[in-house]
């Protein structure tokens, strides 16, 4: 019987145990510190294993990253040259573009505003904006980011979108490379920071390029914290530069008690968990790619560590 080892000190182990098995019955399901033979672990599930894990499964066969970003993967010494594969599948797109849409809602109705004005007891009224009007962009346009941007397209929204490469989405004014970076910055009213985290990508949004963005700018990072300067960020936030952030990812996680992000008025911050992986629409695609490679054939969704997607 071949085993499938399991990493996380986030996910629920039985639940994914549990589904696992009844999708491939004869898969063996075990958390690493209960394998007492090696060599019948021939695939991984993980997220954000330690050091030297994969350096004891000398029969590894495929790495099943438990999420989008691989950035976890990155720089290692210790994987072995298997088929690293994301999960990619559409309830965590749909879960992204909600809590996306959420945060840009949150801005365009004024709702930090009327929660102020309720700790004061003041009964304010503020007439709401035309959706058309509002100025969207998206930073990072891969599977989640075009998701999400079609979504708030849907909702009304003038959406712009950036990438490294060149893409196309219907309805979606897309720009690519550094040379339109400025340019993009410079029009959005609301940034949704959607990059994943890459030697290319980390400290984009540096002091410079997020003065860039219009005076009373919000910003949303559902991505990763080290593309944006946190330090940079917060003096902005604080000097009223930026209007607004809704922080779902930080440089350091669990974010420090010491931040002073904690208590800014104008921040709000969860615990990245803007879309997680959710084992009942995930098992399917994990059982099939463990076929194909039952099978000699390549599994879908692969990604390269190196360049981080």
């Amino acid at each position: 019987m071949e085993t499938l080892v399991f990493y996380s000190d986030l996910d629920d182990f039985e639940r994914w145990r549990r589904l696992l098995i009844e999708a491939l019955p004869d898969l063996e399901v075990m958390r690493a510190e209960e394998i007492e033979d090696p060599e019948r672990v021939r695939y991984a599930l993980v997220w954000k294993p330690p050091r030297g894990f994969f350096a004891r499964w000398p029969r590894l066969g495929m790495i099943v990253n438990l999420g989008a970003g691989v950035d976890a993967l990155v720089d290692r010494d210790d994987l072995p040259p298997v088929p690293i594969t994301r999960l990619v599948d559409p309830n965590m797109a749909r879960m992204m573009a909600g809590y996306v849409l959420f945060s840009v809602l949150r801005y365009v109705r004024e709702i930090p505003f009327f929660e102020r004005m309720q700790r004061e007891s003041r009964w304010e009224y503020r007439h709401p904006r035309n959706a058309e009007d509002v100025r969207v962009g998206v930073l990072g346009l891969g599977a989640l980011g075009a998701c999400t941007a079609r979504e708030l397209a849907r909702q009304g929204f003038s959406v712009a979108g950036w990438s490294r490469g060149e893409k196309r989405i219907a309805g979606i004014e897309c720009r690519h490379g550094m040379e339109s970076l400025a340019d993009f910055l410079a029009g959005c009213e609301i940034l949704v920071v959607m990059l994943p985290s890459t030697p290319q990508t980390r400290g984009l949004l540096d002091a410079e390029r997020l003065a860039l963005l219009p005076a009373g700018a919000k910003l949303v990072n559902v991505s990763r914290g080290d593309i944006v300067d946190e330090y940079a960020l917060d003096a902005l936030l604080a000097s009223g530069r930026l209007g607004g952030a809704t922080l779902d990812v930080f440089e350091r996680e669990p974010l420090p008690v010491s931040s002073p992000l904690w208590s800014r008025e104008n921040v709000l911050i969860t615990p990245h968990l803007a879309s997680v992986a959710l084992p009942e629409s995930a098992v399917a695609q994990i059982a099939d790619n463990i076929g194909r490679i039952r099978q000699g054939l390549a599994p879908l969704h692969c990604v390269d560590p190196q360049r981080g997607y």
